[in-house]
């Protein structure tokens, strides 16, 4: 066994830049860090080659003093912290003091700074370690030429030009995205391919995004004591194949985490299905004392201090801003001049003539139907032609009456008044004119035309008042047999010690053995359900995350079966009334944008849209 020796530095260096330095695209994310820590207002990169050639970034910074730029490329050297509680609570990008000195191990790398209130720049290489006189206006200006010049064997890991200033453009954007406040600028090989001045941040996201990402997406903007959350969370209308659009950051450092993708997941869990991925740009503020992100070189990662109150944060404030109502999110962006809100009503109805007048739009011939229209709402009209009774099959113990009711609670027998009409409040899905194939409806709003699929429409309205119907009474299923589980210490712990909220959600499970549970009852929705694959999963989520959807989505999946029963089908004939009372009932329904499948409910066409078919003013 060979004796213990200490590294040689340049070799630490190497190892170092192993973690640190894993292509171009790394490079440039620790340079324009240190750019922004700088106090940098503007900042422009040149890559030639994909970056592996040279790459120069330019920053108007604070600079770097004589004394300090002799520092700059040693190991384990920063301004960034100097004890334990500052590496507690970080409060920049950048603290290691690792990437300029890992870096040089394996790059020609040459700084140029000047201070502020400085007489001159001064220059340093990762060869000649004392400072020269330079010429610089002001800032800082990091040159890396050769990238694996010295260590072959890495450079053949590098991929095409392309894929590489691909990586590049990646990182630049993701940086440009969390500080709209600075102006940046790219240049590949001497062509500048994008530019992006400063600005607020929904210019610089829709500069980076797209319009299309914008007008398919809601604002977020939530705040609970030291949290803060912000940014912009797509519908969706506007979900991905890939991950290729998902932007979330804590203190302005992009991150990804397995409890905020989790938080993100569950958020989008009931209008959002099969393999699709949402899109959204979401930033987080809070404590650097309450997060940790001395977690890993590449500081990707982060650890929450307090994980369960970040998770429940994240999902509640994500899931209410996608479940404003379409009325809510219109008058958001279109306010009016009185904003007194509407009273609060639980069914809401088809507001009058007035308004359709003003519109211009006929009003339709009722027996040319064959629904009558004697009772106003859409809701209430459908639910009371054709009633749906669930019947689940017949089981031992208990049958909660909440599910017995849930649709005929939707369906009341007397019909209630009209609402008096608000001329000032403009409706976000306008006024009927008409069907088309028994299938759609076809509206006309202030901006153009709206094309409304009504049985998805209606689907997503039963199954947002079915959920409330049953929302605080979970029903219990007592199981004649108690089912007898083998567990794992893990599990048997982790029922242990969520055993309160086990029983809230009508669980009754007790121990049976060293390595058994025993399970006394289950949530009467789900008595039909596998027991134990269903408590594995309920304890892995408890687990591994602070706050479980399994019985929620569980019970949600025979509450989506029920509504698409109950929803009104293709070929029905409506009238101009019950059409309109469908639009009013959308406008005030939580997630009324997709049916329970995902699907979008409605669509909007402007009038430049419609002008464009005909090549009107062209």
């Amino acid at each position: 066994m060979p004796a213990i020796h200490k590294l040689p530095e340049v070799l630490i260096n190497q190892i170092a830049a192993g973690e640190v330095v894993e292509r171009p695209a790394s490079v440039l994310k620790e340079l324009m860090e240190n750019s922004l820590d700088a106090g940098s207002c503007a900042m422009e990169v040149h890559l030639a080659q994909g970056g592996v050639k040279q790459m120069r970034i330019t920053d108007d910074g604070c600079g770097i003093g004589k004394d300090d730029l002799a520092l700059a490329l040693e190991r384990h050297a920063t301004s960034k912290i100097a004890t334990l509680e500052d590496l507690e609570a970080v409060g920049t990008m950048g603290f290691r003091g690792e990437a300029l000195a890992a870096i040089s191990s394996v790059a020609r790398t040459r700084i140029t700074s000047r201070a502020e209130g400085a007489a001159h720049a001064w220059k340093i290489t990762e060869r000649e370690r004392t400072p020269v006189p330079a010429a610089l206006n002001a800032g800082t200006v990091v040159e890396v030429e050769d990238l694996y010049y010295n260590t072959p064997a890495r450079r053949k890991f590098l991929k095409s030009e392309s894929t590489e200033f691909g990586h590049c453009d990646d990182v630049f954007r993701r940086i440009a995205l969390a500080r709209p406040d600075v102006g940046f600028q790219l240049h590949h090989n001497g062509r500048l391919t994008l530019r992006l001045p400063a600005g607020d941040a929904e210019r610089r996201a829709r500069e980076i995004l797209g319009d299309d990402f914008m007008a398919h997406s809601r604002r977020v903007e939530v705040e609970s004591g030291p949290l803060r959350l912000t940014g912009f969370a797509a519908l969706p209308a506007y979900a991905r194949a890939n991950r290729d659009a998902q932007f979330f950051y804590v203190n302005g450092r992009f991150v990804r985490d397995k409890l905020i993708q989790h938080a993100l997941r569950e958020a989008y869990a009931d209008i959002l299905h099969g393999s699709r991925h949402p899109a959204f740009v979401l930033f987080l503020e809070m404590d650097p004392a309450g997060v940790d992100v001395n977690v890993h070189p590449a500081k990707t990662e982060v650890r929450f201090r307090e994980g369960r109150a970040i998770h429940q944060f994240v999902f509640h404030g994500v899931s209410r801003s996608l479940a404003a109502p379409v009325q809510a999110a219109y008058s958001a962006s279109h306010p009016t001049q009185d904003e007194t809100p509407a009273p609060a009503s639980t069914t809401h109805y088809y507001s009058g003539p007035t308004e359709q007048a003003r519109l211009a739009v006929e009003e339709a011939t009722p027996p040319h139907y064959a629904i009558s229209t004697n009772q106003p709402s859409f809701a209430n009209q459908a639910t009371s032609i054709a009633p749906v009774r669930y019947s689940p099959p017949p089981q031992t113990g208990m049958r909660p009456a909440a599910l017995e009711n849930a649709i005929t609670h939707l369906a009341p027998n007397a019909p209630a008044p009209l609402p008096a009409h608000d001329p000032t409040r403009a409706a976000a899905l306008g006024y009927a004119v008409g069907q088309i194939h028994g299938v759609y409806i076809l509206a006309q709003n202030e901006q153009g035309l709206i094309l409304v699929d009504m049985h998805a429409a209606h689907e997503r309205i039963l199954y947002e008042q079915l959920k409330h119907v049953l929302d605080g009474n979970p029903g219990v299923q007592r199981l004649l047999i108690p089912a007898v589980i083998n567990a794992s210490k893990i599990e048997m712990a982790t029922a242990e010690e969520h055993a309160e909220t086990l029983t809230r959600m009508g669980f009754d499970i007790g121990s049976a053995g060293p390595h058994e549970l025993a399970v006394r009852s289950v949530p009467a929705l789900l008595g039909r359900a596998n027991v134990a694959d269903l408590l594995r999963s309920l304890l892995a989520e408890l687990r591994d995350y602070p706050a479980s959807e399994v019985i929620a989505a569980r019970r949600n999946e025979l509450l989506a079966t029920m509504a698409c029963h109950g929803a009104v089908r293709a070929n029905r004939q409506l009238t101009l009334p019950e059409m309109n009372a469908l639009l009013r009932d959308m406008e005030a329904t939580e997630r009324a944008d997709q049916c329970n499948h995902g699907r979008p409910t409605w669509t909007q066409l402007s009038m430049a849209d419609l002008d464009k078919l005909f090549m009107r003013g062209q």
